[in-house]
């Protein structure tokens, strides 16, 4: 069963979170298990939704990719992270947001 994943970074500003997001790759090399993300700022930091096939296949990135780069770039606060069970997914903007495709992957 997916999970959905709500993590609260502290801190974290726009550049530093564009600057993972190019070094991590994780939309050139999406991650096993890697199905959503969504990530806004407001003035306190950096708030992500994602969606992931598993807990486990999360933390493998968080451990292998996420942190190693987080670490590089001198970045010490650790994020809120809370996890939870999904229960239904609808997207009905989907095809508003991407655009119109034959089937969902």
């Amino acid at each position: 069963m997916p999970v959905l994943i709500q993590m609260f970074w502290e801190g974290i500003k726009p550049e530093q979170y564009e600057s993972l997001r190019s070094s991590v790759n994780w939309e050139g090399n999406t991650p096993k298990g890697a199905l959503f993300h969504v990530s806004a700022f407001d003035k306190r930091g950096v708030h992500v939704v994602d969606m992931w096939d598993s807990a486990q296949e999360f933390n493998t990135f968080v451990e292998k990719r996420l942190m190693p780069e987080v670490k590089k770039m001198g970045i010490t606060d650790l994020p809120q992270v809370e996890t939870y069970n999904s229960h239904h997914t609808h997207i009905p903007g989907y095809h508003k947001i991407f655009g119109k495709v034959d089937q969902m992957t």
